[in-house]
């Protein structure tokens, strides 16, 4: 399968959580455990404990991609890290208005719903992420707002979903006809769907969106689109050596800037509506590079800030490149790390 990404890390900046429910299955195991935890207080006269909050869907999710590179096994990750919700790219058009993975792998049977199924069994979830790169972008392929929802629906309802990325990139993030047209099947599919989070992530600027990132804001705001979260991607600046930290942070803090000023939003309540999806070790531009440290740092960042959401591109590589960290592609990070290290860091981010 061809990566809808043009080179082996290509997620060039163009597109992240408030509330959602659990799993059903998680729900209830946490009910129950609150139930037995409150029955047993009461009989030894201790004050019951206070149930955990549960963490929304999409919050703590880093990209999990089957058809690129040498994919982790998700609940062998789970396992390692702690982490309980992945990001799963890409849902694409076949050439029309329908969803399938990749633009060609149905949305069931398959390896993708198999992994989702393993991730939901072993106490997890997941946030199907619509869009990318390359490929033939359903926002563009779908001739009108309805169907667009229409597909977006489809998809809501083959995987069971809680939760959904618009990743808007390229063409169909540059096109204004476009842009309106995901904006509008964006507030078809709140409307019907009340309980799904939606994510739009979309590229950046390091002092915050770009004139287009600005646009699409505004015609969410003035269609009264409320999602639970604007991310954007800092990362591709094309800029040479730059302190990915420093840029990241510039960069949230524009996008918050830009929804307070569109929904009439406090910085507080603004910052509870936006959130970044990084990239691990080496981006496609020489002199980018985002290290265990930095990404430490920024996921500090973002909760001090409380942001909905905190990502990175990908899973897929959280791994050191063999015995050098000269290299990165689609299976390491090309910095020195240990196994995994972004996903725990990223795990213990609670909003």
């Amino acid at each position: 399968m061809t990566s809808p990404y043009p080179s082996m890390l290509r997620r060039r900046p163009r597109l992240l959580a408030a509330t959602a429910a659990l799993s059903l299955a998680a729900t209830a195991a946490l009910a129950a455990a609150t139930t037995a935890t409150a029955t047993a207080d009461a009989g030894s006269g201790a004050p019951a404990a206070k149930a955990a909050a549960a963490v929304p869907v999409g919050l703590n999710a880093p990209y999990l991609y089957l058809g690129w590179g040498s994919p982790q096994s998700a609940t062998s990750v789970m396992s390692a890290t702690g982490v309980k919700q992945f990001t799963m790219a890409f849902i694409l058009s076949d050439g029309g208005c329908n969803p399938k993975w990749d633009g060609s792998r149905a949305l069931t049977g398959g390896n993708d719903q198999s992994t989702i199924n393993a991730i939901r069994a072993a106490g997890g979830d997941v946030t199907v992420s619509i869009g990318g790169w390359s490929g033939n972008k359903l926002g563009e392929k779908c001739a009108s707002a309805t169907a667009l929802a229409g597909a977006y629906q489809k998809t809501i309802d083959a995987l069971k979903l809680k939760s959904i990325d618009i990743d808007i990139e390229d063409t169909e993030f540059t096109n204004a006809t476009v842009r309106e047209r995901v904006v509008d099947a964006l507030k078809i599919i709140k409307t019907n769907n009340p309980g799904v989070t939606v994510y739009v992530t979309f590229g950046t600027t390091r002092t915050g969106p770009d004139a287009t990132g600005l646009d699409l804001i505004k015609r969410g705001a003035n269609n009264k689109l409320d999602i639970e979260g604007w991310a954007v991607m800092p990362f591709d600046f094309d800029e040479g050596t730059i302190d990915m930290v420093a840029a990241t942070k510039g960069a949230v803090d524009g996008l918050k800037n830009a929804v307070a000023s569109a929904y009439g939003l406090s910085s507080d309540a603004a910052y509870r509506k936006v959130g970044f999806s990084s990239m691990n070790g080496k981006s496609d531009v020489p002199g980018e590079t985002v290290s265990v440290a930095n990404f430490k740092s920024m996921v500090s960042y973002a909760t001090s800030k409380h942001l909905s959401r905190v990502s990175f591109w990908a899973v897929n590589r959280d791994r050191a490149c063999g015995g050098s960290t000269t290299d990165a592609g689609s299976d390491c990070s090309g910095v020195s790390q240990s196994a995994l290290d972004f996903t725990k860091a990223l795990a213990a981010y609670t909003g």
